[in-house]
């Protein structure tokens, strides 16, 4: 891949609560190129969609973004003014949320909708904004996609919804798209029909993309690097290939026991599962998080610092495990 547009570094978030000071972001870092798709995984409560969220700028106004360093295209974004920050969204960077219907506005029609975005972003007319929308919705496979403009999202499919909602991203061509749990509502098929159209899009127009999901079957199908993140902070990172391959992280492991694996798991066997729940991320927080979880967990994890363990090919994972410790314990894998 070639071409950075997105460097993050040392990103934390802050949100005073009533029972103190909640740190759901803690010192995330990653960069995304060109054509890249970069898929940030965990259970719910993770920080996932608040990492995303912190750097399309809609925090919450009591939430409090920190980091070392966070540049789109080159240029630093992390104190920019909300008329300049709003300047980015939706035209250079867009994001796809999780639920069509609660992003679209259900008064107005899908063509308004499409249009306000083009005719924000572009020095354009209202009819090059008809026909980019024509365009775009053709483009994410939506038939009759003329008429369509005069409709109210309520009358279209749940499938049909979360289409517009690509196109709508895509109006001003940007160049990165953050797409949150895009498919959770939908069913499995149409969920297949929406991430092959996102790769299919994200190749043709060369975007890089930030896919987050809690779906590992998602992310072996679409994902060049991956990111693990647990209780606000990244546990493990790499490779898709390499961390699906090689998991070192206890955590990472226990996410991927949880899915069946063709030509290994035998039908009726028993899935993985990771007990306990994600801890109470308010007040002072020290050591490895997911040490009440883990069942390789010490008393040296309350010590545990963040430098990652670095494994070459920018794979790297935090606990105090050693990789030869972690890597003689996989077991060969049976034949199918």
């Amino acid at each position: 891949m070639s071409g950075t547009i997105l460097e993050v570094e040392n990103l934390s978030v802050d949100i005073p609560v009533a029972a103190g000071m909640l740190h759901p972001v803690r010192g995330i870092g990653f960069t995304v190129s060109r054509g890249e798709t970069l898929c940030i995984v965990g259970e719910s409560g993770c920080g996932k969609s608040l990492t995303s969220l912190a750097i399309m700028g809609l925090l919450p106004k009591t939430a409090r973004r920190n980091a070392d360093r966070m540049e789109f295209l080159g240029r630093d974004i992390r104190n920019l003014r909300e008329r300049e920050m709003a300047r980015l969204r939706g035209g250079s960077m867009s994001m796809i949320f999780q639920e069509p219907m609660t992003s679209l506005n259900p008064s107005y029609t899908i063509g308004n909708q499409l249009a306000e975005v083009y005719l924000r972003h572009v020095e354009q007319s209202r009819a090059a904004a008809r026909d980019r929308a024509v365009f775009l919705l053709e483009k994410v496979g939506i038939s009759s996609a003329a008429s369509r403009l005069g409709q109210y999202p309520h009358q279209l499919s749940g499938g049909q919804r979360q289409r517009v909602m690509i196109a709508m991203a895509l109006m001003c061509g940007p160049e990165l798209i953050i797409a949150d749990e895009p498919t959770t509502a939908l069913d499995v098929t149409i969920q297949a029909q929406i991430l092959h159209l996102l790769a299919e899009l994200q190749r043709e127009f060369r975007m890089g993309m930030i896919l987050i999901t809690h779906d590992l079957g998602i992310v072996a199908r679409v994902a060049d690097k991956v990111q693990v993140m647990y209780a606000g902070k990244t546990v493990e990172e790499g490779p898709c290939e390499t961390v699906f391959d090689a998991p070192m992280h206890p955590y990472t492991q226990g996410l991927l026991r949880c899915i069946p694996i063709p030509g290994r798991t035998r039908r009726g066997e028993r899935l993985g599962s990771v007990p306990g729940i994600v801890p109470n991320l308010v007040g002072e927080l020290s050591g490895c998080m997911f040490r009440n979880r883990c069942d390789y967990a010490s008393d040296a994890c309350a010590g545990l610092r963040d430098e990652p363990t670095r494994m070459g090919d920018g794979h790297a994972y935090t606990c105090l495990r050693a990789p030869e410790e972690v890597l003689g314990e996989r077991q060969p894998a049976e034949a199918p």
